[in-house]
């Protein structure tokens, strides 16, 4: 299947049908639990694989303490738990660790942390004397809770995937950017994808050869969680372009994406659209980025939830509900999943063209 029918059929949701009949998992031989950070999200992969999601209780005792029961036998089953690791973080990772516990005392047979939004992916190295590098230390932590497989979207950096000594799914969302994008039918003569540093311009550079679109990156240097600096280099490799996609991993307080959109604009850009996997939105970031209004769309997924009285008329949101369940449906199946993977087959065109 070739990435831009798959990335139409994971936009409509064609992949939930084939020749009539649903994607379904047994469920007597499947479970499916959610903890506290994404209800909607959990309900909506089980909905596409026809399986039900079954109740999870939890409670806090009076020394703050959490308990969490799970609400069905999950004995020599194969056991499925979505969580997100949005705010609170630690009271999520808690509750997804505890429940894998549960599940693996419980005597269930394979233990599937699917974990939409794996936050800690952006502490991967150690750059400073005496800190962690907790994105392997929550690795180690979700294998000791008793995870047998892992499957996430879009980490921060492809080392973060060599973190995992268990099987571990890196799945990616940009077939859904894709086909929302390429209804669009822009024109190479006035429009670019822009990573907002180096470190994505290789998913950059994947969307803009399926868009058919160039491609540039910027330099950022980032001085604190709040505070960015952008190189001067963008604003030559933009000149001429009037229209400008910038694409990025996820954004929190938005810093980064308003600095690099204040060079954009200085170098004639009159439209941008904002295309971001996770969509934090954290201290303002919505406000920040309401604030320049050449920025026409802001179009982001699911794996973090956005309240809709947050979500402004300009923001768009794609549900990967579909991405999930079908890569569920394959390994359930054995099948490959490789079409899915953030480093997809299809883009071995691009590594040959280039």
């Amino acid at each position: 299947m070739t990435l831009p029918l798959l990335s139409k059929w994971l936009l409509t949701g064609v992949l939930g049908t084939r020749n009539g009949a649903r994607r379904r998992l047994d469920p007597h031989d499947v479970r499916f639990f959610s903890g506290q950070s994404h209800p909607e999200l959990a309900a909506a992969i089980a909905r596409y694989l026809s399986a039900p999601l079954d109740p999870t209780r939890f409670s806090r005792f009076s020394n703050d303490n959490m308990q969490v029961q799970l609400g069905a036998s999950v004995r020599s089953r194969a056991v499925f738990i979505v969580q997100s690791l949005i705010p609170p973080v630690s009271d999520h990772l808690m509750e997804l660790l505890m429940m894998l516990d549960i599940a693996r005392g419980a005597g269930a047979r394979e233990i599937h942390a699917i974990i939409p939004y794996f936050s800690y992916a952006r502490s991967d190295k150690k750059d400073a004397p005496r800190i962690a590098i907790t994105a392997r230390l929550i690795a180690d932590l979700l294998k000791a809770a008793g995870a047998t497989h892992v499957m996430t979207m879009t980490l921060h950096s492809p080392q973060v995937h060599g973190f995992f000594s268990l099987p571990t799914d890196p799945l990616t969302a940009r077939g859904l950017f894709i086909a929302y994008l390429a209804r669009r039918r822009f024109s190479s003569a006035d429009t670019i994808v822009v990573a907002p540093d180096y470190g994505r311009a290789g998913s950059a550079a994947r969307l803009a050869y399926r868009l058919k679109l160039p491609v540039a990156s910027a330099d950022k240097t980032r001085v604190s969680d709040h505070d960015v600096r952008i190189g001067d280099s963008i604003r030559k490799q933009v000149q001429g372009f009037k229209r400008v996609v910038i694409y990025d991993d996820e954004i929190a307080t938005g810093g980064s994406v308003v600095e690099l959109s204040k060079a954009l604009l200085e170098s004639g850009a009159a439209e941008l659209i904002v295309v971001c996997t996770h969509g934090l939105f954290t201290d303002g970031a919505l406000d920040r980025l309401a604030d320049i209004p050449q920025i026409v769309e802001i179009v982001t997924t699911d794996t973090v939830p956005v309240p809709k009285e947050k979500r402004r008329s300009n923001v768009t949101v794609l549900s990967v509900a579909s991405v999930f369940g079908e890569a569920i449906w394959r390994n359930y199946t054995r099948q490959s999943i490789g079409d899915l993977f953030a480093y997809a087959e299809g883009d071995t065109e691009l590594v040959k063209a280039g």
